[in-house]
């Protein structure tokens, strides 16, 4: 069994979050897979964080959506599809806050890379699911900074330590993760 272990808890608008409760069910919800995976940036891992297929659960899905907007800070959220498409949609339905979604890539139709307005100047806050290199939250910013979008910050359910905070943190966005992986047991 591999176990989440929380380093430290987060400060957010002068308030520590709680996110024990989180931790225990995305365990429970079967979210930490042993096997042998490759993750979307190319990395071999013997553990997948399995976001998307636990937040199906609606009661998950509201969890995962207070926390995060516990952390927002913009008017704006954004994601890449798939796996952020859920979060935003959830954390605009709890905070009134619009939302944009970053496709992979251009599509038929309007052959547009986002769905949703984005408003030149505005700041928007990137939302993801699990950061390993930090590659997919930088794609998603700069196709925003691209449209005029200001983008800083980035929030994910899951940080696996392996590098996307220092990696984002050079490119100009501040990633901060709901739950950080400190520590893998079997």
């Amino acid at each position: 069994m591999i176990h989440i272990i929380l380093k430290t808890s987060f400060l957010t608008h002068g308030m520590k979050q709680d996110t024990s409760q989180l931790v225990e069910s995305l365990k429970n919800a079967g979210a930490i897979k042993e096997g042998d995976f490759v993750l979307t940036s190319g990395k071999h891992s013997r553990y997948y964080v399995d976001i998307k297929e636990a937040c199906t659960d609606p009661s998950l899905l509201t969890q995962v959506a207070r926390a995060f907007s516990d952390l927002v800070e913009s008017e704006t959220v954004s994601g890449m599809e798939l796996g952020a498409v859920p979060l935003v949609v959830a954390i605009s339905m709890l905070t009134g806050k619009r939302y944009i979604i970053i496709r992979k890539e251009r599509k038929h139709g309007t052959g547009k890379l986002n769905i949703g307005e984005v408003r030149p100047g505005e700041i928007v806050d990137i939302v993801e699911d699990v950061v390993t290199t930090g590659g997919s939250v930088l794609k998603s910013a700069n196709t925003l900074r691209e449209m005029g979008a200001v983008v800083k910050r980035a929030i994910c359910v899951v940080d696996r330590q392996e590098g996307g905070s220092e990696f984002l943190a050079e490119n100009g966005i501040q990633l901060i993760p709901i739950i950080r992986i400190s520590d893998l047991r079997s």
